[in-house]
């Protein structure tokens, strides 16, 4: 049996830049976050025939084409794995909230597949055969960060240069940067789920159209990132937070699917009661929260109110790993 335990993230800066419709022709920067809530994957030799899937719901078939599931279906024929497969996933968030769980989830079945068949891959090849995964051979309208975050952890920038390749550089934060983002930063659930395809879809449409709203927005979003990371490196925690409101308000006006009146007006509720700065985390849409708190008690209250459930997070240096072998 192999267990897999593999982050997920928010999303800290530049988000949106990281889609090949952007920076294929000016590069990409974006600044994200692993969490500690995971998505767990187990593999395991059944003795049943065919293949067993257990997610949501439940599969069970003899041929892997016809998994209902996408992406269980693609990694199997990528790594041409089974048949005679128990495979089974687990997440602690639901998925369509905003934080990258379909990345995660894709990084950790190609981890737990390469365990299975006692294949060692490195870090940047989980990453990278992840993104080729969603995006090459389903087609779907996603960035690079959900899948490198996911497989390296941590708190980190990702450059994406015009040529596709991918730097991952850790932020150089100091303990007390890290111990002010621990007790400020509070995510709230909105209570709805969401696809973030529309909105992608949307903007890759319009970035290859060469759409100047489009891109200004795209180019001011990328500085924004840039200027978080002098802040974060720099110990100026207030100032981060000032970048996240001004993040948010350029972000919003990206799409009409990243917000709505209920979401901008929680997030006014949430700016007068408590918080300095936050965003919708993900694409947008619905999902989670992320506030920057002043005061985190009156926040909280404000979000009770409005019919927002917290959920308490820190971060995750580990990435993605293999918790079980046996």
């Amino acid at each position: 049996m192999i267990i897999t335990r593999t982050p997920l993230r928010i999303s800290i800066g530049g988000g949106g830049t990281d889609l090949p419709s952007y920076y294929e022709k000016f590069g990409g920067f974006v600044i994200s976050a692993a969490i500690n809530k995971h998505v767990y994957i187990t593999a395991n030799r059944s003795f049943r025939s065919g293949y067993l899937i257990k997610y949501a719901e439940t599969e069970h078939v003899e041929d892997s084409k016809d998994i209902k599931h996408s992406l269980i279906r693609e990694v199997l024929d990528y790594l041409d794995v089974g048949p005679n497969i128990e495979i089974v996933s687990i997440a602690d968030v639901p998925a369509g909230t905003g934080l990258g769980s379909s990345g995660s989830f894709t990084v950790g079945l190609l981890h737990a597949l390469y365990a299975y068949r006692r294949q060692p891959i490195s870090i940047k090849g989980l990453a990278n055969e992840a993104y080729e995964i969603e995006m090459g051979k389903l087609g779907e309208p996603c960035g690079k960060q959900d899948q490198y975050i996911a497989a390296y952890g941590g708190l980190m920038s990702q450059e994406y240069p015009q040529d596709g390749s991918v730097t991952m550089t850790r932020l150089y934060v100091s303990n007390e940067t890290m111990r002010d983002l621990r007790e400020h930063l509070m995510m709230f659930f909105t209570g709805y789920s969401r696809s973030a395809s529309q909105v992608l879809k949307d903007q890759k449409t319009r970035s290859e159209k060469g759409d100047d709203e489009m891109l200004d927005n795209l180019h001011f979003i990328k500085n924004l990132g840039l200027k978080i990371k002098l802040a974060l490196e720099g110990g100026d925690t207030l100032g981060f937070a000032d970048l996240m409101h001004e993040h948010w308000l350029h972000k919003k006006v990206r799409s009409p699917d990243i917000s709505n009146s209920w979401i901008n007006d929680v997030y006014d509720f949430a700016r007068e009661n408590g918080a300095l700065g936050g965003k919708l985390v993900g694409a947008g849409g619905g999902g989670f929260m992320l506030f920057y708190a002043r005061d985190r008690l009156a926040l909280r209250q404000a979000m009770i109110e409005k019919g927002l459930q917290e959920m308490d997070f820190s971060f995750d240096f580990d990435g993605s790993i293999v918790i079980l072998r046996n």
